[in-house]
């Protein structure tokens, strides 16, 4: 990545974005695409769109997702104890004995998930997968009372953010799930910013996927897009344990993944391989049977029906303090990205 590119995705993850809260991440892509495009909007839903070439009738909506799985306070007890709900799907084993930031009005405070010491435990407690009311989050106070000055009942609450660059052009951080996808797409509009197209082109980053596919569902019925492309992560299967056959082959370092099944458009997928072939961008296919869990699925379905797309960054450890990903990867998904939309033309159909 170019420096100002990589300070750009180092910020994302740094900064918070619980769902329905991303005002804090959008603010940093707002700045970043306001150096590409002076058509850059901000809806009532919260969705940041930037637009390049407006007014074709080829409209090409990107889609990244800027809001990451977090917590908000539910409860503080007579001892301080913060008692929290997940926003988004947590896997409980995971979050134990992790470090947290409260996000606080005046600020981040930082706190512990915490339960019994297995010492302390019964057998059955020792063999039971706690619920979320069965651990608590430690800040430090000495009562509820200095815990009510710091914290409100509805402070949202992360893991402790920012990213760590490991060998081979990997890095991990919370929150890859989805600021890897937001990136490619908001260098998409960098990359596309200066180069002739006969389409317009809206990248979007849009908001609380993680409770429902919310923000992709608004953004894309106000865009009303000929073609809807969203940038998500997908399970990569390079690991101990992984089941291929059931899910499919994807590693890190091989390439973004291009899906295929009944939540994409037949042209679209066929134009993205185009595109690959053209760049000479190894890529990885994978097969979705259903409708998948993205903000593809909400842009399919937006008003008569989108010509839908999904490109995946390939995750290891998905929903957890240690997602990680191949910078590689999101580099070529965004090469990717700006080649098929420079191959797009105004007769060009996606009625399958």
């Amino acid at each position: 990545m170019q420096p100002d590119s990589i300070t750009f995705f180092k910020d994302l993850l740094k900064t918070p974005s619980p769902p329905g809260y991303e005002r804090p991440v959008q603010e940093i892509v707002r700045a970043w695409a306001w150096q590409y495009t002076p058509y850059v909007t901000t809806d009532r839903h919260g969705n940041v769109i930037a637009v390049l070439n407006p007014g074709q009738q080829q409209r090409i909506m990107l889609a990244g997702h800027c809001d990451q799985l977090s917590l908000m306070v539910q409860y503080i007890d007579g001892e301080g104890f913060l008692y929290v709900q997940p926003m988004g799907g947590w896997d409980m084993q995971v979050l134990l004995g992790s470090n947290l930031l409260v996000w606080t009005k005046n600020g981040p405070i930082p706190g512990v998930v915490a339960r019994k010491a297995p010492h302390l435990m019964t057998g059955e407690e020792k063999n039971k997968v706690p619920h979320f009311h069965d651990i608590w989050v430690d800040i430090g106070v000495k009562d509820k009372k200095e815990a009510e000055e710091l914290v409100h009942v509805g402070d949202t609450v992360t893991l402790v953010l920012g990213m760590r660059e490991m060998h081979n052009q990997l890095a991990t951080a919370p929150g890859m799930d989805d600021k890897s996808g937001l990136w490619v797409v908001f260098e998409t509009l960098r990359l596309l910013h200066d180069q002739p197209l006969q389409c317009s082109v809206y990248c979007v980053s849009t908001v609380q996927e993680e409770i429902g596919l919310r923000g992709a569902s608004t953004s894309s019925y106000g865009i009303h897009p000929t073609v809807g492309i969203a940038v998500d992560v997908t399970h990569a299967t390079d690991t101990p344990g992984s089941e291929k056959k059931s899910v499919g082959e994807c590693g890190l370092g091989k390439g973004p993944v291009i899906s295929r099944g009944p939540n994409t458009n037949h042209h679209v997928y066929d134009r993205l391989i185009a595109a690959a072939e053209a760049k000479q961008i190894t890529v990885q296919r994978k097969a979705h049977n259903k409708a998948t869990g993205t903000d593809a699925n909400s842009i399919q379905l937006a008003r008569e029906g989108v010509a839908a797309g999904l490109v995946g960054i390939p995750n290891r450890y998905m929903h957890s303090p240690v997602e990680m990903v191949h910078l590689g990867d999101m580099i070529a998904a965004s090469e990717l990205l700006a080649e098929f939309c420079m191959s797009i033309k105004n007769e060009d159909d996606w009625i399958p």
